[in-house]
């Protein structure tokens, strides 16, 4: 199938019936099927990893806290020194025309501008066509589903994040080699998902989640070499709303281990329980009763309006 060229009016494609089932790009100011999107290899985002990205998703047919994604991909990009060269409104479009055909009601949605192709014979950044790619898929959890009905088996593994004075832990970006390793160890030990530590050895982050730790009825979630996630701040409202004291700050894995309860948060997935570390049950072993409320809070949410956007469908 031919791709559908944008330089056509992007909204003039909006009662054409879903064809890209499997998942829809958007390339070189191309929309194609998932399976037929390419980058172009010399792009400085693939050889460098020069790029941010941001993720947001669709359930039930609206984007849950678009603006606030799209927020946060502008500021990444201007951290970076990166220039996207379509506007917020275009790419609300594309991001718009991309879930339409699809037809997907329930979907992950990225959006990354890398530092493109250098001028022949150049290494200067400055001198870089920057770029700007999207995809749609269908939504991925990043556990499944008998996971998190009894909660993640978290490791506390020893690899140090990458510190803030290296890489922005503010600006989202693909330096996963840290939490891959992690990850890889996770897995071998028998166990879901790894959260690092800082330098200091407090606790940091895992692989595309902030973890939240709940002790005599204070939250703490960890600061400093950590990602502000979008859902890591919904959770943070949530709380605020239920009036419960919350404590940005640093969580030493002891803390972690003695907790009533735990949990992460992620734009795939949301809110989830942790119940075991290190092959330890947390607390009783189950889900607990602040996450699962939270949980379902943040689900509901999903319904308001002023938190959501809707798809236009054809």
């Amino acid at each position: 199938m031919a791709p559908i060229s944008t330089a056509a009016d992007l909204g003039a494609l909006r009662q054409i019936e879903p064809i890209f089932l499997d998942g829809a790009a958007f390339i070189d100011d191309e929309v194609l099927p998932i399976a037929e999107a390419r980058i172009p290899i010399l792009d400085w985002g693939f050889l460098r990893s020069d790029c941010t990205y941001d993720v947001v998703h669709v359930w039930k047919g609206r984007f849950f806290r678009l603006p606030q994604h799209l927020d946060r991909f502008e500021q990444s990009c201007r951290a970076l020194r990166l220039q996207n060269p379509y506007s917020r409104e275009q790419v609300v479009d594309i991001l718009m025309r991309l879930v339409r055909l699809t037809g997907l009601r329930e979907a992950y949605v990225e959006v990354i501008c890398t530092r493109g192709t250098p001028s022949k014979g150049s290494r200067d950044p400055r001198l870089c066509q920057n770029r700007f790619y999207a995809f749609v898929l269908p939504f991925i959890w990043i556990a499944p589903e008998e996971v998190r009905a009894r909660g993640l088996h978290l490791h506390v593994s020893d690899i140090p994040r990458t510190p803030p004075q290296s890489v922005d832990p503010k600006v989202k970006n693909f330096q996963w080699g840290d939490l891959t390793r992690g990850l890889f160890e996770a897995l071998d030990l028998g166990c879901d998902t790894p959260v690092l530590v800082d330098l200091d050895g407090s606790l940091s982050e895992g692989p595309g989640f902030n973890l939240f730790v709940v002790r005599e009825g204070v939250v703490t979630t960890p600061e400093g070499t950590c990602l502000g996630g979008i859902t890591r701040q919904t959770a943070l409202d949530l709380l605020k709303e239920a009036n419960v004291r919350t404590v940005i700050g640093p969580v030493s894995p002891e803390e972690l281990r003695g907790a009533d309860e735990a949990f992460i948060t992620s734009t795939a997935g949301g809110i989830l329980p942790v119940t075991r570390v290190d092959h330890v049950p947390l607390g009783d072993g189950e889900p607990g009763p602040l996450t699962t409320r939270l949980r379902d809070r943040y689900w509901a949410w999903h319904e308001d309006p002023s938190e959501t956007t809707a798809v236009e469908y054809a």
